[in-house]
């Protein structure tokens, strides 16, 4: 099929950001996402595969009226994940686990997620690391990790890569790898069968989202280079607290809710922060995201549930 035949719509999805729908299966063929309907509709049409589960931004201390009851909410989207039919892998944070990188909201997190008695894969977001020297972090996190807190492990023949764009924060606020966390990538890549799946997961988007509220990394294009020669390639990201998509190539950028409050939509407010909506409505807009590998698709498919709807 052509573009002149499917006109302006296959572009769009190929070349701009797409809004997944909520609580809907997405599987990605072609380079073209498709939705195999909602939630409960496509599980049966799941197979067996790897899956694990993306919270983020959770913001452990949080107390402004976005959502005064934080712990609240992480709590409902750790019951959730406990009542799945079928038990993660494990599941990967990223990041801002904490507003203000205090002990207690570290201690109120760890507390909270462990209830799910899952292994946790983390990377920091810039709130995480506001302590002097990032202690409380690499702390808890950081043991045999590289650098700033960054490493690599493999599950069921998928290579899976937790980054940090968060430690040196460029003007308006941009992600940034650093030279030595990119020559990393590049030793880590060294290899590697092509046909082996890559997840990168880090906390800022790696893809310039929107770089005039800073959603993006500045120097990416370098990591995402090292990764142009793998089959197939999930980029997940927290940050902006919202489901966003795009499709590039063999690259699959995902976004992920956060489980304590909103932020607009780009260029929707004067800038991004905290988004107050009807309390009715809160639990709609945050969430979880399940990801599953199945052998012999090129693709993993990702399913966002909101805590509510």
């Amino acid at each position: 099929m052509t573009d002149h035949e499917d006109g302006p719509s296959r572009r769009k999805v190929l070349e701009c950001m797409t809004w997944a729908g909520t609580g809907v299966l997405w599987t990605i063929t072609g380079g073209v996402p498709h939705s195999l309907g909602l939630v409960g509709e496509a599980a049966a049409q799941e197979a067996k595969g790897l899956t694990f589960l993306q919270i983020s931004d959770s913001h452990m201390g949080f107390d402004k009226p976005a959502n005064p009851n934080v712990k609240s909410t992480l709590e409902e989207a750790i019951g959730r994940i406990k009542t799945m039919p079928a038990k993660p892998s494990f599941m990967i944070h990223t990041g801002d686990i904490t507003h203000l990188s205090k002990v207690s909201e570290f201690d109120d997190a760890e507390k909270i997620i462990s209830d799910a008695r899952l292994d946790v894969h983390y990377v920091p977001g810039e709130h995480d690391i506001i302590d002097p020297e990032n202690k409380l972090y690499k702390e808890r996190y950081g043991r045999g990790t590289k650098g700033d807190g960054w490493y690599s492990f493999d599950a069921n023949g998928v290579h899976f890569m937790g980054l940090v764009n968060v430690a040196n924060l460029k003007g308006g606020g941009m992600g940034s790898l650093g030279a030595e966390q990119l020559s990393w990538i590049e030793d880590d890549l060294k290899g590697r069968s092509a046909s082996q799946p890559i997840v990168v997961f880090a906390h800022i988007p790696l893809w310039a989202l929107y770089p005039q509220w800073g959603w993006g990394t500045e120097d990416s294009e370098r990591a995402l280079g090292t990764l142009k020669r793998f089959g197939s390639v999930t980029v997940l990201n927290g940050h902006i607290h919202q489901v966003m998509q795009k499709v590039e190539g063999n690259v699959t950028f995902h976004t992920a809710r956060s489980t304590a409050f909103p932020q607009p939509a780009p260029g929707s407010a004067p800038s991004p922060g905290p988004m107050k909506v009807p309390d009715d409505k809160l639990r709609t807009v945050l969430g979880t995201a399940s990801v599953t590998f199945k052998q012999g698709e090129q693709r993993l498919a990702i399913i966002d549930t909101p805590l509510q709807g």
